[in-house]
């Protein structure tokens, strides 16, 4: 499992673009992540899977509101990883008034989640290999911070707790 001081996984993921903008199209984009978190200070947290009621209800609503708050706890950007497609992401995104505030990333083949071997196994339910619930604070490229949700739980998952991390 990924560890603090160990870099994030050098892997590609997806972003729903609603405009076309500087080098991007309309629908999913590639994100280098590598390259995305290079420099910056990144406030990443991570989900089972978009519209689940806990994460819709809590879990990306405290970033969002939040947003102001880590900015000038020197966060530069919230990424949000969902083992999803970026057309799921980009719905949940507009559902949950994210824009500007949360970045909303697809990791739809789990290779982050793999790679960090934060792993959740839902097969049995139907749901297939998903993210388990973590919140992590990157800087250039580096986990300062990891925090990795007991089943079941929402307790250091959120952004109360990563925001304290931020600014410590």
């Amino acid at each position: 499992m990924i560890k603090v001081g160990d870099t994030i996984p050098a892997v590609t993921l997806y972003e729903y673009s609603e405009v076309e903008g500087e080098g991007c199209s309309i629908g999913p984009n590639p994100v280098d992540v590598a390259k995305a978190s290079a420099g910056k200070t990144i406030a990443l947290f991570a989900l089972p899977g978009a519209f689940t009621p806990t994460c819709s209800a809590k879990h990306v609503p405290g970033y969002v509101e939040g947003a102001d708050s880590f900015k000038d706890a020197g966060v530069d950007e919230i990424w949000c990883l969902s083992v999803n497609d970026a057309f799921v992401m980009g719905a949940w995104a507009r559902d949950q008034k994210t824009n500007g505030k949360v970045r909303m990333l697809a990791d739809g083949s789990a290779e982050f989640a793999k790679a960090t071997g934060l792993t959740l196994d839902l097969t049995a339910r139907g749901m297939g290999l998903r993210s388990n619930r973590y919140s992590m604070l990157v800087k250039d490229g580096k986990v300062a911070a990891l925090n990795v949700e007991a089943p079941g739980k929402f307790e250091v998952s959120d952004a109360g707790t990563l925001l304290g991390q931020a600014k410590g």
